[in-house]
């Protein structure tokens, strides 16, 4: 059986740091008064460090018997990333989010891995709000780097939930035209309006350099021609079928000169036989990570008591607001009334784990922690075996009875007395009997892998 000396080993490196003994290297951080000097070992940062192993691979000149190098860090963030190669361990929970961002990056940049997913998780935990305050210039920082992904990632969903924090930023008109590209290529851009995305892309477009005015009337054939080529890669990505013909008309077609001509003429006849079949139509967009735009549509048919009719996307009368995701915004009862109290109208979409089955159930009233019960005809339970399929769709209504809807500080969702559907306090759901919906068969314990709440807004 082998023996393992780990600490010994670390503590040898340590002290060959901390005595600087047999250093062959000189690294200046930081610049001007901030200025300090590393003495460090070769050996150790080309073992480390994929950046210092192909620095020295390229035969660094060496100067009165050491190599010379200059970091662009600061001294504190150097020191960390030298504790991290020399020491295997480092505190950061004390660091300014926005150094343990640099951190973030530094260690990206020497191919510490280890390190960029350790500090990432740190950030995102500690300093969320830090990071959706300045959210479009992280996600600009963290574009090109290897190994940011969970910060990536949570820029995304952020942004893709909150779409706000992209076009209501000053700093949007400056973004970044490949990042704006990815984003607008996602189904789950959860804009209310795809109008809303046109609208934002002409303020891009404009502010662009050379900047043209915003006033279509003061335009001449070369801002036209300028802007039309600005536009370019994005005018596929607009989902304009699902533009109203009111917004159309007064909002995109004094800009004709900027869409393609087929373009242009295959929407205006959809408007004209909106159900004629249009090859190559794009989807609308959804916010859900759970189901697809037309499970919206049938949830508004559903509301709407349509029976076997359903509405189509492009006409439902119902937005669908994102007020709560469990894996974004936490799976605790507490974070689910934080974001769905007092909402009015709501559904619940949950997916059972280890399946494609789809659970959940429309509220018309409200959630709040009063302990008391609601009484409504309007409330259903539904549940798609197999999400991917809308025809595997089953629905049961409420009976009516003064058991519908449980509002309670303990539980998430609640419906029917004889819990007919219902989230326990510690995150397990439970489909006893069916009480006061008509039974669909919905398993009787399971654990969800995600659960999504959308507020539901008469257009």
């Amino acid at each position: 059986m082998a023996t393992i000396f780990h600490e010994e080993i670390i503590f040898q490196y340590k002290n060959l740091y901390e005595t600087k003994v047999g250093y062959d290297v000189k690294i200046y951080a930081g610049e001007n008064q901030n200025l300090k000097e590393f003495y460090v070992h070769s050996f150790v940062l080309k073992a480390q460090s994929e950046f210092f192993k192909a620095t020295f691979e390229k035969d660094v000149q060496m100067k009165d018997g050491y190599f010379i190098l200059k970091s662009n860090n600061s001294p504190e963030i150097f020191e960390i990333l030298l504790r991290y190669m020399y020491y295997g361990n480092i505190d950061i929970t004390k660091l300014k989010p926005h150094d343990m961002l640099d951190l973030v990056l530094s260690s990206d940049e020497l191919g510490l891995h280890p390190l960029v997913t350790y500090v990432q998780e740190i950030l995102i935990n500690l300093h969320r709000k830090f990071i959706i305050e300045n959210i479009i210039e992280i996600i600009e920082l963290i574009y090109q780097t290897k190994s940011c992904d969970k910060l990536w990632d949570l820029c995304l969903r952020q942004i893709c939930d909150n779409p706000d924090y992209l076009f209501n930023c000053p700093k949007f008109l400056s973004f970044d035209p490949t990042i704006l590209e990815s984003l607008l290529k996602r189904d789950d851009l959860n804009v209310s309006n795809e109008i809303v995305i046109w609208e934002n892309l002409l303020k891009w477009a404009c502010e662009q350099n050379p900047i043209i005015q915003q006033d279509i009337n003061e335009w001449d054939k070369n801002d036209f021609t300028v802007i039309e080529r600005r536009l370019n890669r994005f005018i596929p990505l607009i989902r304009f079928y699902y533009i109203s013909i009111e917004d159309f008309r007064s909002k995109v077609y004094p800009f004709k000169a900027l869409l393609p001509n087929d373009l242009l003429n295959d929407v205006l006849a959809y408007y004209n036989a909106p159900n004629k079949l249009i090859i190559n139509k794009q989807l609308p967009r959804c916010a859900s990570t759970l189901i697809k735009s037309q499970h919206f549509a049938i949830f508004s048919s559903l509301i709407d008591k349509k029976g076997s009719f359903h509405y189509k996307f492009s006409h439902i009368p119902y937005d669908f607001k994102l007020l709560y995701r469990a894996s974004r915004d936490g799976k605790s009862i507490t974070a689910f009334h934080e974001a769905c109290d007092n909402k009015g109208a709501t559904i619940v979409i949950a997916k059972i784990e280890g399946s494609e089955e789809v659970v959940g159930g429309y509220n018309p009233l409200e959630w709040n922690t009063s302990g008391s019960w609601g009484s409504t005809k309007d409330s259903f339970l539904f549940s798609f075996k197999n999400r991917m399929n809308i025809h595997s769709l089953k629905i049961g209504y409420s009976k009516g009875d003064e058991y519908s809807i449980h509002c309670g500080l303990g539980y998430g969702p609640f419906f029917g007395i004889g819990i007919d559907l219902g989230c326990n306090s510690d995150g397990t759901w439970i489909s006893n009997t069916s009480t006061s919906y008509t039974k669909i068969n919905i398993p009787s314990n399971f654990i969800v892998d995600d659960y999504e709440v959308f507020q539901i807004i008469k257009k």
